[in-house]
């Protein structure tokens, strides 16, 4: 059996661990495997009933492409015996080139004589650095001291060149010490999930012209009502956050101006009637946007508890394609780092992202005009694609979430 693709954009996938041994009964849909996909860690289900008859990618082994042959399922028991020592075709022995007989070695091409670099010529004493301005860009680039390559310089009268500067960075990469060699480092390997990311965020800068539009909210009135819910709510264990007004919030406004709520497909704007709301969600390997679908249909207890256990499930590694999959508008909120303000990075197709910073207290004219009130305030920015979006029709959205958060009972109409 092959290694399945478990998501759209899966093209390696990890197997964690194999639940059942070699011999095993297979009943169908018993789970057969842990793997992580470039999203998430799942359980695959065995396809068909039969028996396990040999294991050939051992659990902890990485980077499996697609497509590669992974177990041998037989519908019979009696059929295991056949497969004990089986391995494929193109793996069956290592690959060992193959050396003709009575073939005389090749003759070894004798080495090209070394090239002598020009005598640098002795640098005055002035105490002035001769170099070229490529040279001098690239020093400063690098934190590369020119005085301490007097005397080194391959250029005329013993000017330093570019090149120079590069033998001296290739002398610190290759262990050997240098004078003015740059900093030591550390390398990090790419996960799936990264390598993911960074191809769909360039794949959106580069291919979406975004405009983005900020609005200023007073959150007193919806910050009020929050901390009522929450103290009726607790006989039920149940605390909302302000996250939880936002997406229903956003929902809203996303049904009185549909066109935010749509994504461009080349040939057609595809607006839809449901708003399923990705929700950014922070994991030690990456970002993920898991789904609250309907969020327009649904209440505030009910989203608040969606996200926090889709959000658990996302730091766990155990979302299922279909809880991530798909979206008709994101949101992403990094109030909790305490920034105020951001612009976020349209997730495509989707046409639009809302950013979200943290609450703040700002001074504001009273209401009768006589003095000054405190109130805490909100800074939500909206991305939006303008092939789909117009500036006018993203400012009419905004002045709808505005207006719901400014007024939340209008939410619960």
């Amino acid at each position: 059996m092959p290694l399945p693709a478990l998501s759209p954009t899966m093209e390696m996938g990890t197997i964690i661990s194999w639940e059942k041994k070699e011999g095993d009964k297979l009943n169908e849909g018993d789970l057969l495997a842990e793997i992580e996909t470039d999203k998430a860690t799942m359980g695959f289900e065995t396809p068909e009933e039969g028996y396990l008859a040999r294991i050939l990618i051992p659990g902890g082994t990485k980077d499996v492409p697609i497509g590669k042959l992974v177990c041998i399922i037989v519908p019979n028991q009696e059929d295991i015996a056949a497969f004990k020592d089986y391995q494929p075709e193109a793996e069956a022995a290592p690959v060992v080139a193959a050396v003709p007989k009575k073939q005389a070695p090749a003759p070894t091409p004798a080495a090209p004589a070394p090239v002598s670099a020009p005598t640098p010529v002795p640098v005055q004493s002035s105490g002035r650095v001769f170099a070229s301005p490529l040279a001098r860009s690239l020093a400063a680039e690098r934190g590369i001291d020119l005085t301490t390559l007097q005397g080194q310089g391959t250029g005329i009268s013993g000017s330093i060149r570019a090149s120079d500067l590069e033998r001296v960075v290739a002398s610190a990469t290759s262990g050997m010490s240098a004078p003015g060699s740059p900093s030591s480092y550390t390398d990090s390997g790419i996960s799936g999930m990264r390598s993911v990311i960074a191809k769909r965020l360039l794949l959106s800068k580069q291919t979406i012209p975004h405009y983005y539009l900020t609005s200023e909210i007073e959150m007193d009135t919806v910050l009020q009502l929050r901390q009522q819910f929450n103290k009726q709510l607790e006989k039920d264990k149940v605390k909302l956050s302000l996250n939880d007004f936002v997406i229903k919030a956003a929902a809203m406004a996303c049904m009185r101006v549909p066109q935010v709520n749509s994504s461009w497909m080349e040939t057609v704007i595809r607006q839809y009637n449901s708003v399923d709301v990705s929700v950014a969600v922070s994991t030690e390997k990456g970002l993920l946007t898991p789904i609250v679908f309907g969020a327009e249909k649904k209440g505030l207890v009910e989203i608040g508890i969606t996200v926090k256990e889709l959000a658990a499930k996302a730091r766990a590694g155990k979302l299922q394609p279909h809880e991530f999959q798909g979206g008709t508008f994101s949101i992403s909120n990094l109030g909790m780092y305490g920034i105020h303000h951001f612009s976020a990075v349209i997730n495509p197709p989707q046409a639009c992202i809302l950013a979200l910073g943290g609450t703040s207290n700002k001074i504001v004219p009273a209401d009768n005009d006589k003095g000054y009130k405190s109130v805490q305030v909100m800074y939500a920015t909206l991305s939006c694609d303008h092939r789909v979006v117009d500036g006018a029709v993203g400012a009419e959205w905004l002045s709808h979430f505005k207006s719901f958060l400014s007024n939340p009972a209008a939410i619960l109409l």
